[in-house]
């Protein structure tokens, strides 16, 4: 079975209002800004943009980076979706037991898809003992 990761779908699409290319970047440009001013959202929202290549180039490692920053201040999709990260080793090494780690603090914020990829976890014994009544 596959992960399932979170994903912001942007509000508006900048080519179907025909705002264009430009706006887009300046957009870009002011999610970085609030992410390197330490808002949590916009950090996720970056990390984001970072998977999908929406606005930068395609980078794991710098999606990492602001998933990180964001699910350290507690924002529990960023943490489900470190946890996605580490358990498929986008941007970093694979590692199962961090997958574990940010898909728990995720799910105990009441993340649905983060509940189901830790089940997943204990289902196939990734991370942990193969558990099926943890799974459950």
């Amino acid at each position: 079975m596959k992960r399932i990761i979170i994903m912001i779908v942007l509000s508006f699409s900048v080519y179907q209002v025909g705002l264009g290319q430009s706006f887009f970047e300046s957009y870009v440009d002011s999610v970085r800004k609030l992410a390197k001013q330490g808002n949590a959202e916009a950090q996720f929202n970056l990390g984001v943009m970072y998977v999908i290549g929406l606005g930068v180039s395609q980078d794991y490692a710098e999606a990492v980076k602001w998933y990180r920053l964001a699910a350290e201040q507690g924002v529990a999709e960023a943490q489900n979706n470190l946890g996605v990260m580490y358990d498929k080793g986008q941007g970093v090494p694979q590692d199962y037991r961090e997958a574990l780690k940010w898909y728990r603090l995720a799910a105990e914020q009441g993340v649905a898809v983060a509940q189901y990829n830790l089940g997943l976890m204990y289902d196939e014994g990734q991370g942990v003992p193969q558990d099926y009544r943890e799974a459950v």
